[in-house]
């Protein structure tokens, strides 16, 4: 088993680079400069692509302010679900020119569509791929609807049963969807260390046979290097300019520089990861000189018998391996030898009687 899929060209899965991706989401404000403000600092920080949403408020809710549609709990509570959505949606005449733009920075650029309607207009703009949000992974008749499009489909499994990912991942597959990876993630705005059971990463990909990675709401990026020690080939990061400028999805989101230094420890763990292997390294065997091995430590006749005061086990690892020391103590002198000499095999002469 070793899933991979591929995206624009660029394969994602065990043995490539995790292919990290930048959320934009509501951090634009929607000043459409900062959203190429924004792609511009992911480009910088390392990313390999940059992740939008389509949505209208009225594609995801309707404009109603009874107790069910006032958010509770999260980050967000007090809001009016409608009023929230119409702050953060990204404005679709927006969109294509994001994806060139990111395309002429040399980044991916695609999203998640909510409904239908986002599905067509996102086919339309050309995206390399679709990715599906975690409140999302049950509404199956938009999983088939982005299937039909046979593009890779990256899904976050926040909140998801075992069951209800089993049932999604099923419905993409007999959709036309053969690309698929699926991310952790915990759906809590910011998502606490102890909350993200990371160790989940291994058992999407063993479960499903797909590529794995992180969808990740928390703070700081000990998370996302933990993942990739465990597997993650996609790990997917909220990106914003600054967050003391405030927005929906600011208070999670890495600054530029917090980002970069994201992507910096990743390519780290990734080259620390490295292979089984206990071959000796080019700089350890500089270090060899510096292993124990038998000296003589004290002036020595020829005909005079090895004992403890004689011979030891040093550093450096100039002379005979330890392990013969019991082999030389006993033994006489072949030679006499000068205190500090390495010994040396042509310096070991008969047992004494």
């Amino acid at each position: 088993m070793n899933p991979k899929i591929t995206i624009a060209n660029r394969p994602i899965g065990p043995g490539c680079p995790a292919y990290i991706i930048a959320e934009m989401s509501a951090n634009h404000g929607q000043d459409f400069d900062q959203a190429l403000m924004i792609l511009e600092a992911a480009r910088e920080a390392g990313a390999d692509a940059v992740k939008l949403q389509t949505y209208t408020a009225d594609t995801l809710t309707i404009s109603c302010d009874t107790e069910p549609f006032r958010i509770r709990g999260t980050a967000w509570a007090g809001r009016n679900l409608h009023d929230l959505y119409q702050e953060a949606y990204t404005p679709w005449d927006w969109q294509p020119k994001l994806v060139a733009a990111a395309a002429a920075m040399g980044l991916h650029c695609f999203s998640t569509p909510f409904d239908e309607s986002a599905v067509d207009f996102l086919e339309a703009i050309a995206v390399p791929a679709h990715k599906v949000a975690s409140f999302e992974l049950v509404d199956l008749a938009l999983l088939r609807k982005i299937a039909s499009t046979g593009k890779p489909v990256i899904m976050s499994t926040g909140m998801a049963t075992l069951a209800e990912i089993d049932e999604a991942v099923t419905t993409l597959r007999r959709g036309g969807c053969h690309e698929i990876a699926l991310l952790k993630c915990t759906s809590a705005y910011p998502a606490p260390a102890g909350a993200m059971n990371l160790r989940t990463i291994p058992h999407l990909a063993q479960t499903f046979d797909v590529v794995a990675g992180l969808s990740d709401h928390s703070l700081g990026v000990a998370a996302p290097v933990t993942a990739v020690a465990l597997g993650a080939s996609v790990i997917e990061k909220h990106l914003t300019l600054s967050r003391a400028a405030g927005g929906p999805d600011s208070g999670f989101s890495l600054e530029p520089d917090e980002f970069k230094a994201m992507v910096t420890a990743v390519r780290e763990a990734e080259q620390a990861l490295g292979t089984v292997s206990y071959s000796v390294t080019a700089g350890e065997m500089a270090s060899r000189a510096f292993r124990r091995s038998l000296f003589v430590v004290r002036d020595i006749k020829a005909g005079e018998i090895f004992s403890a005061d004689t011979i030891r086990s040093i550093r450096p690892g100039h002379g005979l391996s330890p392990r013969y020391l019991d082999l030389a103590l006993g033994r006489r002198a072949a030679v006499d030898i000068q205190r500090g000499t390495p010994l040396a095999w042509e310096h070991i002469g008969e047992a004494a009687a």
